[in-house]
């Protein structure tokens, strides 16, 4: 029997589906800590503050943000790599937040991640083949060495690699062919949800194609719901359904991704959108949306709307009252007491609102 069988779990229509995963107001404060021999907590770096959104069955939902928002903090807690300060995951209709030990480890099998790096993602020490396999060798599945070798050869063949290079090791491979192994290994149980963690920010651009269209392909075949993480808001749109933009450890805006690009409702998706890259110098605005300042410390954000010291509509209510996440009326969601206007959308240059 094949590893991979390409009839089970068909990806059902998202727009029908229910929620694979519920995420509620989930919270992951790290402490900052004083002293050697006695430490005492002086502060928090809230790297996750409030988060709550659904993963419909079958779809494919985009995070996006710039650097530090808590993209990959919110994945990990999700994959329960950490464990929430506060907040609720539930998983196929599960509250996983506290699950641990056996219980953890069967849930673990219909969830899996690929990560970001994929030259520290493998153990340089063992063979692609052994670090395929693991999965089937944590979980006791294929037990025979002769059935084991062959999963992982059809594995292997399933996302492009060349089964006969089963016996060689990590730095033998390029960056894109090393990616491919982490999908092998990702998809070895059949999982139900699929976090790929910014997977091809670390390739080449010839490659990255190469690889978004294998994630998409597998999906298809096996039926993946897919959280896909990533700063490229290029790929993001190509890649996804929906799509939620973070900012300082919260989502700010969420929606249908067409909707989202062709009409963003808060201010930071409509700059994120206008500082996007042009091909043709001509063609460049030069009225579009520049943020100013710094991002500000996830150790001490603002009060209320935590844009608000970087937004050029922000006023005083912004700074005492926080908004709520609210749809717009438009398809998405955004947390703003201020949204963009149509006119104002297409003043700063976010050219797809045309």
């Amino acid at each position: 029997m094949s590893a991979i069988e390409p009839a089970a779990r068909p990806a059902p229509s998202p727009a029908s589906a229910e929620p694979l995963v519920q995420v509620r107001e989930l919270v992951k404060h790290f402490p900052i800590t004083q002293g050697i021999v006695f430490q005492r907590k002086i502060g928090a770096v809230q790297a996750v503050d409030g988060v709550s959104f659904d993963v419909r069955r079958g779809e494919t939902l985009g995070i996006v943000g710039e650097t530090g928002c808590g993209k990959s903090t919110t994945a990990k807690l999700i994959m329960r790599l950490l464990d929430p300060t506060a907040g609720e995951v539930r998983f196929d209709g599960q509250d996983i937040t506290h699950l641990k030990g056996a219980p953890l480890k069967a849930v673990r099998r219909e969830m899996q991640m690929i990560f970001q790096d994929p030259y520290s993602s493998l153990n340089p020490r063992k063979t692609i083949g052994s670090i395929i396999a693991a999965p089937f060798a944590i979980h006791g599945l294929r037990k025979g060495k002769g059935e084991r070798k062959r999963a992982v050869q059809e594995l292997m063949e399933t996302v492009g690699l060349n089964p006969e290079h089963y016996n060689r090791y990590p730095h033998e491979f390029s960056g894109g062919q090393r990616q491919r192994i982490g999908v092998a290994r990702a998809i070895a149980l059949k999982p139900k949800l699929l976090i790929a963690d910014e997977p091809v920010s670390a390739l080449d651009v010839s490659i990255q194609a190469q690889v978004l269209n294998l994630l998409r392909d597998m999906q298809r075949q096996l039926g993946l719901t897919l959280i896909f993480i990533a700063h490229d808001l290029s790929v993001v749109r190509h890649m996804c359904d929906r799509v939620a933009v973070m900012y300082l450890g919260r989502i700010v805006e969420i929606g249908p991704a067409d909707e989202l690009y062709a009409f963003p409702r808060h201010p930071y998706t409509g700059a994120l959108l206008s500082a996007v890259p042009v091909a043709d110098p001509s063609a460049r605005r030069e009225d579009r949306e520049l943020l100013s300042g710094d991002v500000p410390s996830p150790a001490n954000p603002p009060s209320a709307c935590r844009f608000h010291t970087r937004c050029p509509k922000a006023q005083e209510r912004c700074s005492i009252e926080d908004p709520p996440l609210q749809d717009k009326g438009t398809g998405t969601s955004a947390a703003c007491h201020f949204p963009l206007s149509r006119e104002e959308v297409a003043e700063i240059g976010v050219r797809s609102a045309r």
